[in-house]
């Protein structure tokens, strides 16, 4: 076994390599960017390298200033993790050639699924059954709209170096296609650096399922069952579980045995995921599953297979890449009970699932194992006060759960999301809430489009509760506070000896201002309408008691924010200063105002063009994926404020409109 691992990743992934090193009695080496500087990943290492400034190309990406860090600090094998050099052939022979072990795959079997269309046609010549689609070298725009006519709409244009639904489009009509086409080939360009595409049927009900596998390098190779990833948005997995709902012996039997084949036919060695595209029309069915693409690396999802194993993946990486056998055969393993994962982002959901920046002011995760086996598991790469910055994925959790059955696992999700406080940047847990009781999805019928079929009701955020603002008022007057003293007077809060006293506020929630307004009798609110409202410190919450009714809020204050939490919702309060007359530029619809820091790609129209509410108007690029931004309501568009190649901040005023003309 090795003495120094060296892990070329951060976050998350490097944290959960580093839990099963630290177990093994390995020592762990870090390496890390300027915006990473502070990060829990480098705090929990036992050395840690800086590598570069904060961009990926300069950094993470930089194969050089890794093997540099590996070299000075006596490191004999490096773990890619996955992401950033996890699937780069080039960095694992820079590797082996440093005299180094590389945790993963050889390089020739890397090259050999890193191209889709490579992959696919060594499937076919393997028997392994592949999507019907083009993937051929002929790039010519006019040659692929062809090849989409012959394969039939919809069809998929996707990437052929992608991964993780970048460089991906759904075209269901010929008059989008060449506008889609140049969307994937910009996005392929942007993360990987290819712009070649490859096409495929699109089945219509699909589900994604996915075998995992591992491969000793000794002829060695075993399926350790499936996942079932079929809950998407934006071709991003959200929920994924194992095992798959509706899977059936003779098609599990099947489908792993293809995915052995597949691995067998590169010469794997290590953890990787065959993924498949099954027809989930009519349940998961001998003839109605395709081969789609094999990730050599380890997945953001292994947890929940390795709960339903009772294995640990990293362990079981660190042992092949040294050179032993895998310790059982394919009759060895059990599938024990079910397990399924929700990924937590910061994003906002409201928006299109934009991804979110902002530190985190708050963050409680309920009682849990850290990347360790348990009925409720929690890896996280950040902790409170941590920034999510425009550098890198917006992760901040993965909630693993895992019980005898699928329904229990389910309520049990949706419970620990219930608990998940995060406050400072907007995020998904509400969303994963509502998706973990959703009524299909509960019933097992599931397929990539359930979340958009149900979009609407799924982004519906509760609404505030009405007595919020008060509860917020009187936390930021600091009137929830304990005493500072014991004796009766500083128990009279405002107290006046003239008349009752008053509290008038006024409040920012989001960009809405709300006057709050109400007599004061100690910890009582007197409405203008005559009710009373009771609000009362309780340990870390409130207490809020209106007609006889208490419920029960929990309070968050930080930088003279109040942030609320109830399950499924948390909204922010701050205090506006009446001296500050600033007000926002974007204010009323009439300005287009960038969501988070990127890169304008496109503009989609001129000044003096008129739009109507919902019209693209340019795309940005932030953390490698494209999003198209809208116009808010009918006008003309009175100013550009950007071109294209510019660079934009979070708030930036990218477009004004105006009101059109009169005829």
């Amino acid at each position: 076994m090795f003495d120094k691992l060296l892990i070329a990743n951060r976050g998350e992934i490097a944290l959960r390599v580093m839990a099963t090193a630290r177990r093994l009695g390995i020592r762990t080496v870090a390496v890390y960017s300027e915006a990473d500087r502070n990060a829990l990943h480098v705090r929990a290492a036992d050395e840690a390298v800086l590598i570069g400034p904060a961009a990926v190309a300069d950094s993470y990406l930089r194969a050089d200033a890794i093997l540099k860090a590996a070299r000075e600090t006596g490191a004999d094998a490096i773990h890619p993790g996955y992401g950033f050099l996890s699937e780069n052939p080039d960095f694992v022979e820079a590797v082996e050639r440093a005299g180094l072990v590389f945790v993963g795959p050889p390089a020739q079997a890397i090259r050999a699924m890193g191209l889709k269309d490579a992959a696919k046609r060594l499937m076919e010549a393997a028997g392994v059954p592949v999507v019907p689609g083009y993937h051929g070298t002929d790039q010519d725009p006019a040659h692929l709209e062809a090849e989409a006519a012959r394969i039939g709409y919809p069809v998929l244009i996707k990437a052929r170096a992608g991964g993780g639904g970048k460089g991906m489009r759904l075209v269901e009509r010929p008059a989008d296609f060449a506008a889609a086409l140049e969307g994937a080939r910009r996005e392929g360009q942007a993360s990987f650096g290819d712009p070649a595409v490859l096409i495929e049927r699109y089945v219509t009900a699909p589900r994604h399922v996915e075998m995992q596998v591992f491969a000793d390098g000794q002829g060695g190779v075993v399926h350790l069952f499936e996942r079932d990833c079929s809950l998407q948005r934006r071709h991003q997995k959200v929920i994924e579980e194992a095992p798959a709902p509706g899977m059936t012996e003779e098609v599990r039997e099947a489908m792993g045995r293809a995915a052995v084949e597949a691995a067998r036919a590169i010469g794997y060695r290590g953890a990787g995921t065959v993924e498949f595209i099954a027809d989930g029309s009519q349940g998961l069915r001998l003839d109605g599953f395709w081969f789609m693409e094999m990730n050599t690396r380890l997945q953001v999802e292994h947890p929940v297979s390795e709960a339903i194993t009772g294995l640990d993946f990293v362990e079981l990486q660190l042992r092949v890449a040294a050179g032993e056998p895998l310790p059982f055969a394919q009759g060895d393993l059990r599938i024990t009970g079910h397990a399924v994962e929700a990924r937590l982002y910061a994003e906002d959901v409201a928006k299109g699932f934009l991804p979110a920046t902002g530190r985190l002011e708050h963050l409680q995760f309920p009682p849990a194992q850290r990347f360790a086996p348990g009925p409720l598991r929690i890896d996280s790469g950040v902790e409170e006060g941590d920034e999510i910055t425009p550098w890198y994925d917006p992760m901040i959790a993965k909630v693993i759960v895992h019980d005898a059955d699928r329904p229990r696992a389910l309520a049990q999700l949706a419970d620990a999301l219930d608990q998940i406080r995060v406050g400072g940047t907007v995020t998904n847990v509400g969303f994963l809430a509502r998706l973990a009781r959703q009524a299909d999805f509960v019933a097992g019928q599931v397929d990539t489009g359930l979340i958009a079929r149900n979009a609407q009701a799924l982004a519906q955020e509760p609404d505030i509760s009405p007595d919020a603002p008060y509860v917020a008022a009187m936390a930021l007057a600091g009137l929830l506070d304990p005493p500072e003293e014991a004796d009766p007077w500083s128990q009279l809060r405002g107290f006046r000896t003239w008349g009752p006293a008053r509290l008038d506020m006024t409040l920012l929630q989001g960009a809405e201002r709300l006057s709050v307004s109400a007599e004061l009798d100690g910890t009582t609110l007197r409405l203008a309408d005559g009710t009373a409202l009771a609000i009362r410190r309780d340990g870390d919450a409130v207490l809020v008691e209106r007609g006889g009714h208490s419920r029960r809020i929990e309070v968050a204050l930080r930088d003279g924010k109040a942030t609320l939490f109830e399950p499924g919702r948390s909204v922010s309060f701050s205090l506006v200063d009446p001296l500050d007359r600033a007000s926002s530029v974007a204010g009323g619809g009439d300005a287009i105002v960038a969501p988070m820091p990127g890169l304008v790609t496109r503009l989609m129209v001129r000044a003096g063009d008129p739009v109507s509410a919902g019209d693209p108007v340019l795309v940005l690029e932030a953390m490698k994926m494209e999003n198209t931004l809208l116009a808010p309501r009918d006008g003309v568009i009175a100013e550009l404020l950007v071109a294209e190649g510019g660079q934009v901040g979070d708030g930036d005023v990218l477009a004004t409109l105006e009101e059109a003309a009169d005829a």
